[in-house]
């Protein structure tokens, strides 16, 4: 029994791991700015052809494969550096404050923007570069192989969530933004600069955004229809586990991966509703998530 449950447990970890960093990316965003990001699936998918592009570039010029490992973090980091501030400032700024129906369809205008700016930049073929996974080579348990990528994806998504755990908790920029969550106005007026700290949040949430694609994108590769894909089930993570909750994204990103894993093992025909069915019952019994709370909102 428990033979023929380690594939799927160890599938529906490693799919965990890839939604992990796009939703928390998408919670740190909400938590920090309030802003619901729907073009944070935008970030994925340019992560991903940004990794698959810089690799495909190593392994054409001749370079160590293993290069392509390092590159699946810098090309995040290029990302992040690049449309985190750009966006933030030239976009975002100016909704804060604004009607929520405003920030969403500003950020669905960039989402629809940045979809047809990857057509023109990277083509409307596939891209596919499976030289990290073919690095870490495989692994028999049981009598079971296992590609040791995915193992590696897991230990990453747990090192992440220590990691941006540690960061609020610990240090300066992580207790700023935690005294910016609490409440804004009462930070700016005690010296702390809210701008920056949003520019710093917002670009940290592209970052995980793109690593998380620049992850996936060895085994799965990456296509037009990606950053769709990718933030609607964001979004439903996010909601599960309570939005602006990193310990609750995790936690959602759990149970849907798992669950994604045995619909298609078990019945493959409901695997795309299976997460918005598990998002649905966890709504209808706690409306602010597992990890949510309800709070008080001053008009």
């Amino acid at each position: 029994m428990l033979q023929a449950l380690m594939p799927l447990l160890v599938d529906g970890l490693a799919n965990a791991a890839l939604i992990f960093f796009v939703a928390v990316g998408l919670s740190l965003v909400f938590s920090v700015l309030r802003i619901l990001n729907v073009a944070h699936g935008s970030f994925y998918a340019i992560g991903a052809y940004a990794s698959v592009s810089l690799s495909l570039w190593i392994v054409s010029a001749g370079l160590s494969p293993w290069l392509t490992l390092p590159a699946l973090a810098v090309s995040a980091a290029i990302v992040a550096a690049i449309l985190g501030p750009a966006v933030e400032r030239g976009f975002l700024r100016w909704t804060y404050g604004r009607p929520e129906s405003l920030q969403i369809l500003v950020t669905f205008a960039l989402f629809l923007i940045f979809e047809d700016l990857q057509k023109l930049v990277f083509g409307v073929q596939s891209l596919y570069q499976d030289a990290p996974v073919q690095l870490f080579g495989t692994s028999e348990i049981g009598g079971i192989l296992y590609l040791n990528y995915q193992l590696v994806l897991i230990a990453l998504a747990v090192l992440v969530v220590v990691a941006l755990r540690l960061l609020m908790s610990y240090t300066r920029f992580g207790k700023l933004m935690v005294a910016v969550v609490a409440d804004p106005e009462v930070s700016q007026a005690l010296g702390i600069d809210t701008r920056r700290v949003y520019m710093a949040a917002f670009t940290l949430g592209v970052f995980l955004a793109a690593f998380g694609g620049a992850l996936a994108s060895p085994t799965v590769g990456v296509a037009p229809g990606t950053g769709p894909e990718a933030i609607v089930l964001a979004f439903a993570v996010a909601a599960i586990g309570g939005l602006g909750q990193i310990e609750g994204a995790a936690l959602a990103a759990l149970v849907v991966g798992v669950v994604r894993v045995l619909a298609i093992y078990f019945a493959p025909e409901f695997e795309a509703v299976v997460p918005y069915l598990v998002m649905l019952a966890v709504l209808l019994v706690r409306p602010y998530g597992l990890f949510g709370s309800v709070r008080v909102r001053r008009i």
